[in-house]
């Protein structure tokens, strides 16, 4: 059986300053899709358009041409209230600088997507404790934040961005503010994730090592998809090159 598609994305345009002197094309019609399961990464130098697409992938923006569908989900018709609740339950973001709630514990930041999806209290609880638990932070739950050693808040990131369970979880740079060490113990969480549970991750980084361990690498620049190949976590090679003609 085939495999559901996650994300499908078709002539995906993004531009800024419409209409100005200063219009200008952070991507100039991008064509993407993530199955079900994949563990796919999208890489570029600074100003390739990663940003940009990974704000659209998220739902945390719109495109200003091109179609988008999220899990079946038409977003890019989507209502602003819509896109909220959609963002909610079928993202999971893990970024950079963590976005924990300072004054909120391990267990409470794990909970508060579930919280705005109307869960109750208990099946709340009992699923951020399970997911502290796997990302091996069960110990530290009741701790804030700042008690918290770097990769000890982005393995709370994690638990929290599986907290509704979303059909893709979305890392921008996950490993960007820690060091090699800590970065290693994210990475293989994500791994772990992919492996044991199947879930589809959207990798977004700058570094090709860390896309290398991925199934497919897609690679930007200047707003356009110029690459895709597959990584040393597919089971074999087989590059395939995308013309802007």
């Amino acid at each position: 059986m085939d495999k559901k598609k996650i994300i499908d994305m078709k002539g995906i345009v993004k531009k800024f300053f419409i209409g100005t002197p200063n219009e200008l094309a952070a991507l100039g019609g991008v064509d993407i899709d993530v199955y079900e399961g994949e563990f796919v990464s999208i890489v570029g130098a600074s100003g390739s358009g990663k940003s940009t697409l990974m704000n659209i992938i998220g739902s945390l923006d719109r495109p200003t041409e091109g179609t988008y569908y999220l899990d079946g989900i038409n977003v890019t018709e989507s209502k602003d209230d819509e896109l909220s609740r959609i963002r909610n339950k079928k993202v999971g973001f893990v970024f950079q600088t963590y976005n924990l709630i300072a004054k909120t514990n391990a267990l409470k930041n794990v909970e508060m997507p579930m919280l705005y999806a109307g869960m109750n209290s208990r099946k709340r609880v009992e699923r951020a404790k399970e997911l502290l638990e796997i990302v091996g932070m069960g110990e530290r739950m009741r701790h804030l934040p700042e008690e918290l050693s770097g990769g000890q808040k982005q393995r709370v990131a994690i638990a929290r961005a599986m907290a509704n369970d979303p059909a893709i979880i979305l890392a921008d740079e996950p490993t960007g503010a820690l060091d090699s060490q800590t970065g290693r113990m994210v990475m293989d969480i994500f791994h772990k994730l992919h492996k044991e549970q199947g879930k589809t991750i959207v990798l977004i980084t700058h570094s090709p090592e860390l896309a290398e361990e991925t199934e497919r690498i897609i690679t930007l620049k200047d707003g356009l998809v110029i690459n895709e190949r597959k990584g040393a976590g597919a089971p074999s090679s087989d590059d395939k090159e995308v013309s802007n003609a």
